[in-house]
């Protein structure tokens, strides 16, 4: 496959370079210094798998320069999905299959605003990966899971291909009957680990162990959990406990990329996780106290760090 992956960071560097090494022709969009270094000497990943480089000619600056293409993999921050879905309708990538890896339930619906429906996949992925310095992404653990699925029928031949292409590199994939359903599962935990341990500046070891932080913890991610259901999606009331018995079997120094942004200085996705969830429980009229303090306790850091702190 032709495969253009736009954002080089820990998700599009690490599944761009594990579909490259299978034989796949990838080109990744990047920008700034992690362009130039890409540049240089390939994208190199390490991880616990084994090392990938890319060829230092697998990347260029911008959409507009990239050539026909089979897939178009989306993994840059949320703040960005717009911009690309614009650019994307025209050019010469246009009409490809698009799969968000990104965070978040409002992605989808961003593309499909800007792309038809038959074109963008549903997709959610499971993985710890951030670019360790410029040209360098560095994966965690051997944890490198995508789901996908379609929102409609006509595209189920399109999911198989992308399917078939991601576990003929080795990647554990998986088709979902329910793809909308599938994102919201991680949504509710994504929500969960971001808001706390952004919000107490402490991984989730130490968020779990107080008796206070670990009640804001269930209470966020039920929050999240109602809101699915008052938005037409099937999960069950007990899925918040389920998520944090979850929480209770990672390691103890795990925390979000939004805790990692927040100690940098870098701008938030928090519009899109505990943000999103205000915004969205007050179109269906559900209350959620929790995420709502949350939002207005990190608002003055979502742009990143405020002048003169």
């Amino acid at each position: 496959m032709r495969i253009a992956v736009i954002g080089a960071g820990g998700v599009g560097g690490y599944f761009g370079a594990r579909l490259a090494a299978a034989g796949n022709e990838v080109t990744f969009v990047a920008r700034g210094r992690h362009l130039e270094a890409i540049r240089r000497s390939g994208l190199v990943v390490h991880s616990p798998l084994g090392e990938l480089r890319t060829p230092p000619d697998s990347v260029v600056a911008g959409i507009s320069e990239l050539g026909p293409t089979d897939l178009v993999l989306v993994a840059v921050k949320l703040w960005d999905t717009e911009a690309v879905a614009e650019e994307l309708r025209t050019s010469a990538a246009h009409g490809a299959p698009v799969l968000s890896l990104q965070n978040g339930v409002h992605k989808d619906d961003v593309l499909r605003g800007r792309l038809t429906d038959e074109q963008v996949l549903g997709g959610v992925c499971f993985i710890s990966a951030f670019i360790e310095e410029p040209g360098v992404v560095r994966h965690n653990s051997s944890l490198q899971k995508v789901v996908l699925g379609t929102y409609r029928s006509g595209s189920t031949a399109t999911t198989r291909a992308v399917l078939a292409t991601f576990r003929e590199a080795g990647i554990d994939a998986e088709g979902s009957d329910d793809i909308e359903r599938a994102i919201w599962e991680k949504f509710v935990f994504l929500v969960g680990l971001s808001a706390t341990t952004a919000a107490v500046r402490q991984p989730i070891g130490v968020v779990r162990a107080n008796e206070r932080s670990r009640r804001l913890l269930y209470e966020v991610m039920a929050e999240t959990v109602a809101v699915a259901q008052a938005s037409g999606v099937r999960l069950d009331s007990g899925f918040a406990q389920d998520r944090l018995d979850f929480c209770d079997t990672l390691p103890a120094a795990m925390t979000s990329s939004m805790h990692n942004d927040l100690d940098k200085g870098n701008r938030l996705e928090l519009p899109w996780l505990s943000g999103g969830v205000v915004d969205l429980a007050d179109r269906l009229d559900v209350s959620v106290p929790r995420n709502r303090t949350v939002a207005d306790i990190l608002a003055p850091y979502v742009l990143g760090r405020p002048a003169g702190s």
